[in-house]
């Protein structure tokens, strides 16, 4: 018998989330789920330098790479469900950024895709990053960060 599909949300979006009913839309009804793990990504200050840092993406292309990270964690964790919101557009400090919630009879499991979800969203998700100081300065485009590449490579040597 086939197993059923692990129900999968993928959002990109301008506005906020709310991160208990994205909780509860995630559980509603399950009796099969025995851990919920989610990480909320939240815009700092810097210090006070920033006041806010703005996202672009390619609608569709963000979607569906965030999409086939997702199917991945599908596919290495036995989860009961997962969801991943990523916000775009100008975001302040404090504000909510990013949202993995990964559900699984057991906390490991969850725990693991939630980590590898994140890895992964910091390395392969198609968004750009630019600052606007708190000053009124624009900032430049914020570079990738190559611990951001070396966490996710440690997925890819744990697959083999």
């Amino acid at each position: 018998m086939t197993p059923a599909p692990v129900p999968t949300v993928v959002r990109v979006q301008t506005g906020d989330f709310d991160i208990a009913a994205e909780i509860a839309a995630l559980a509603a009804g399950r009796t099969d789920i025995g851990a919920v793990v989610t990480f909320t990504g939240l815009c700092r200050d810097e210090g006070g330098q920033l006041a806010a840092l703005e996202l672009e993406h390619y609608p569709g292309m963000a979607e569906a790479e965030i999409s086939r990270i997702a199917a991945e964690a599908v596919a290495r964790w036995p989860l009961q469900g997962l969801t991943a919101i990523h916000r775009y557009g100008k975001i302040k400090p404090g504000q909510n950024i990013v949202l993995v919630v990964c559900a699984s009879s057991h906390r490991q499991a969850a725990f693991e895709a939630a980590n590898f979800l994140m890895d992964y969203l910091k390395s392969r998700a198609p968004f750009w990053k630019k600052e606007h100081a708190a000053d009124g300065s624009q900032g430049g485009w914020v570079a990738a960060k190559e611990a951001d590449d070396v966490a996710a490579a440690r997925w890819r040597e744990q697959s083999r």
